[in-house]
């Protein structure tokens, strides 16, 4: 049986409270570091009182490799891990991705958790923080041209993440003293870039296909 994704329902956009912002946890590999890493952005994103947050762990939601029938742009989905996937999705108003580098591009796990969904990315905010030997970056700058194709907003502003210097012995994370005004000067442009969206995102047309 096939369902069509009500994105209304799904995100009723209440102007009157802070948007709400999901950190998304970019790899299931046993042994990541993203989870820990996701962990340190809520402990310092929750001081602040202009947005809400969430981590989100691809892994807690078990999405098998792609398996719906009809392209995401469509909005049917046949699965109910697909819908299920698509409620908590559609329900953020933008989001930070925590993503390591495996092989100068983004986790296949990652990629797959993106690739089900169409609608519920679009006109959102992304923020990034990537890891590894070089910081990450060639990951993120794959995730931005990947993101644009679900008309996602990037903020300027990236956390590179080292394993020389933000990770002791190569293993246990411990962020160098720059990294908190890092964060924090992201997650200021991510909120005022998603409250910019966010009306735009009320007033859009909706599809009627």
């Amino acid at each position: 049986m096939q369902a069509q994704v009500d994105l209304a329902a799904v995100h009723q956009a209440d102007h009157t409270t802070p948007p709400r912002v999901a950190i998304i946890v970019g790899s299931t590999r046993p042994g990541r570091k993203a989870d820990t890493v996701a962990l340190w952005v809520l402990d310092i994103a929750v001081r602040r009182d202009d947005a809400t947050f969430e981590v989100v762990d691809i892994a807690d939601h078990a999405l098998p490799h792609l398996n719906e029938p009809i392209p995401a742009r469509q909005g049917q989905y046949t699965h109910a891990h697909t819908r299920n996937w698509a409620e908590k999705i559609g329900s953020f108003d933008s989001y930070v991705f925590v993503t390591p580098e495996y092989n100068g591009s983004i986790s296949g796990a990652l990629k797959n958790a993106i690739d089900f969904l169409y609608a519920e990315w679009n006109d959102k905010v992304a923020g990034f923080i990537g890891y590894g030997i070089q910081g990450g970056v060639r990951a993120v700058e794959h995730l931005r041209l990947i993101l644009s194709d679900l008309n996602v907003t990037d903020v300027h502003h990236t956390i590179a993440l080292t394993l020389a210097e933000d990770f002791e012995d190569y293993t246990r994370f411990t962020p160098s003293d720059p990294q908190e005004k890092n964060l924090t000067i992201m997650l200021d442009e991510l909120v005022t870039q998603t409250l910019a969206l966010r009306g735009a995102r009320s007033t859009k047309p909706k599809s009627t296909s």
